[in-house]
């Protein structure tokens, strides 16, 4: 099957005009005043959420500030980003998360990164905002394990070929792998490559321990789910035992290698802690206590 073509735009001549963001919300109060925001500062061509009947009032204020809302069904994450993509028109398509905050400048350094290096899609590196010990862990951990440069899987905030994702989303049956799968996925059947590109994002309202173990939940039921379908899908033994490392390699291993050694000993605690909660949350998962 061949790839869409994006548009017949000089790669030079895209900018944020041409991008559309997609932001999914639920009871995202803390966030997503300055997360829509920022989006507008920086200049996108349109603003689209997917809202999960917030209660907290997130749906006033994207009313207010989004050019777009729809409603989330509930069906999963991937569902609602696909709704949203869906309603898109534009070259380019971010995903952006509702606790991110995109500074300025910032986006134009993803947009150059997708389209002069040619890539199908690209991240960011992102930082918390916190100077507490959780938030400097985080940020050691992103430091350490998203890098610049070509990789295999992105995450969000996630910048795609507008054309690429519309015709080919998402998968719905994922609940926290959809990045993953959608990644591999491309990479297999269209040849497609990305990257992290040197742009920097915000990430606000992630400085507890509580949030700690949230995203590390998110990560374990991910890792559950990739091994568990993929296998069924003719994994053989030794992708099977990658998918097991995996947690250890890149939330200890791989971080402790690219850190100064003075960061990475204070560090240490954080990062054994984080990769023991993922795997934890791995065998909850497959033992269905989610």
């Amino acid at each position: 099957m061949s790839v869409p073509q994006n548009s017949s735009r000089p790669v030079s001549e895209y900018q944020a005009s041409n991008v559309a963001a997609v932001v999914c919300t639920m009871n995202s109060i803390l966030g997503i005043e300055r997360c829509l925001a920022s989006l507008r500062a920086a200049g996108v061509g349109e603003i689209i959420v997917v809202d999960a009947r917030s209660s907290d009032g997130t749906r006033e204020i994207a009313d207010d500030l989004a050019d777009l809302v729809l409603e989330d069904a509930g069906e999963g994450l991937g569902k609602a980003r696909n709704h949203g993509i869906s309603h898109t028109s534009s070259d380019l398509v971010l995903n952006f998360g509702s606790d991110n905050v995109m500074p300025r400048g910032e986006l134009q350094k993803m947009i150059e990164t997708l389209v002069f290096g040619g890539f199908h899609g690209v991240s960011a590196q992102t930082r918390v905002e916190g100077d507490d010990y959780p938030s400097r862990g985080l940020n050691a951990w992103r430091k350490g394990r998203f890098r610049p440069g070509p990789t295999s899987v992105i995450g969000t905030p996630t910048l795609f070929l507008g054309g690429m994702l519309r015709s080919f989303p998402f998968d719905t049956a994922r609940t926290f792998s959809d990045d993953s799968e959608l990644c591999e996925r491309w990479s297999r059947e269209y040849g497609s490559r990305f990257a992290i590109s040197p742009a920097e994002v915000l990430e606000i309202g992630k400085t507890s321990w509580s949030e700690v173990r949230v995203r590390s939940r998110m990560y374990g039921i991910s890792d559950e789910e990739i091994y568990r379908i993929g296998s069924s899908q003719g994994w053989n033994s030794r992708r099977k035992f990658r998918s097991l490392l995996h947690p250890l390699s890149a939330d200890l291993l791989t971080p402790m290698a690219q850190l100064q050694v003075k960061e990475a000993v204070s560090t240490v605690p954080f990062l054994m802690a984080f990769t023991a909660m993922r795997y934890e949350h791995w065998i909850r998962t497959a033992w269905g206590q989610r």
